[in-house]
């Protein structure tokens, strides 16, 4: 099988009054910064061998009435992966026979407090170390404490606990889907969710760029601008730029003749970024546009609905996009992953409750590299 009531942005606004949104920030200097590696550290890239994906199952208040449904797209979603590779479920103890009834017998469900479902930003990041796999904790801390997640901030620690797997505490507080890489060094992030006192109080950039390199074993950040106090991760890059291969990269655009926003002015401002920098290896990256789906079709999602395909998941054998129901669209995003990864299935999966509390499949997944046992 193998081998083949509040959402996470309205939140915002139970906040803002109270100060805790840091000021917009535009990028200065340079977009790029190169850094020696760090002792043998390596962040792979997502198209490499998976030993699992991890998800979790969500159980918390901020989605009210729409828990039931949410974990519906939950898992389908764990399902249609494990059709591919191994799928560890974590869910709360007394919600470990729901889950297993809910995903079915392929996928583990693991007992492992739990709160929400962004196992992207909640699981430690994996890199290899000495041919050895390790656990990075980047400090969760609910996206700048926008939101309590007192047992989602422990996930990494008891995570790797239970696994076995070394664990590093990183000098910084970030999260997986602020992190995106080529497998070759180069990091792409958004200044937005990193740069900000939220997060990383009275930290410059080049200091938090010498943070992720020494951390990650990256040589090269590229910097974007992203957005700021405009959903709860302060603009992830993953929603935005995705690498598909070493020196090309998927930028996510917005419909054509969508009124001009705060995200499609930042979908502008990486464009040239990108266009400019070089990796690690020293390459110009080859940026493609990767259009959004027609916004008319889902109007009654809510503000938060998140319409990028860039959140697609690259998983052992196949890729994992999400299905607006905007049939050209969802064709055209199939059809340009379909270039990119000839050898793998393009599978689309409808997650539309996932959107609507402000991610998507990307951010509802995380994998662990290494080789699947069966």
């Amino acid at each position: 099988m193998w081998e083949n009531a509040m959402s996470r942005r309205t939140a915002l606004s139970a906040i803002a009054g109270a100060g805790m949104l840091a000021a917009g920030l535009s990028a200065c200097g340079s977009a790029s910064e190169s850094r020696g590696s760090s002792i043998g550290r390596r962040l792979g890239a997502e198209w490499e061998s998976h030993a699992r994906t991890f998800m979790q199952w969500p159980a918390h208040a901020s989605w009210g009435e729409y828990l039931g449904e949410v974990r519906e797209d939950i898992a389908g979603l764990a399902q249609a992966i494990a059709e591919y590779e191994p799928v560890v479920m974590l869910a709360m103890t007394d919600q470990v026979t729901a889950a297993q009834r809910a995903c079915g017998d392929g996928v583990e469900v693991v007992p492992l407090a739990v709160e929400d479902l962004w196992a992207r930003d909640m699981i430690p990041t994996f890199i290899e170390q000495s041919g050895e796999i390790v656990g990075v904790d980047l400090n969760f801390n609910g996206w700048g404490n926008k939101q309590s997640h007192e047992i989602d901030s422990a996930i990494a620690r008891n995570l790797l606990s239970r696994y076995g797997i070394s664990r590093l505490s990183a000098p910084l507080v970030t999260e997986g889907g602020a992190l995106e890489t080529d497998g070759e060094g180069t990091l792409l992030v958004t200044e937005s969710s990193i740069v900000n006192d939220n997060r990383n109080p009275g930290k410059s950039r080049d200091q938090l760029a010498a943070d992720l390199s020494q951390t990650l074993g990256v040589e090269q950040v590229i910097w974007v601008e992203g957005v700021r106090g405009e959903d709860i991760t302060d603009a992830h890059i993953d929603c935005l730029a995705r690498f598909v291969a070493p020196g090309v990269v998927l930028l996510d655009t917005p419909f054509p003749g969508t009124p001009a926003d705060s995200w499609s002015r930042s979908s502008d401002q990486a464009r040239p970024v990108l266009a400019e920098a070089t990796d690690a290896r020293g390459r110009r990256l080859t940026v493609i546009d990767l259009p959004q789906p027609d916004p008319s079709r889902f109007t009654d999602m809510g503000d938060d609905f998140v319409s990028s395909y860039a959140n697609f998941y690259i998983a052992n054998g196949a890729v994992f996009l999400p299905e607006f129901g905007d049939r050209r669209a969802d064709d055209q995003a199939k059809g340009i992953l379909g270039e990119h990864f000839p050898d793998r299935d393009i599978v689309a999966v409808p997650i539309d409750v996932i959107a609507s509390g402000g991610g998507g499949i990307h951010c509802s997944t995380h994998d662990q590299p290494g080789r699947p046992t069966a």
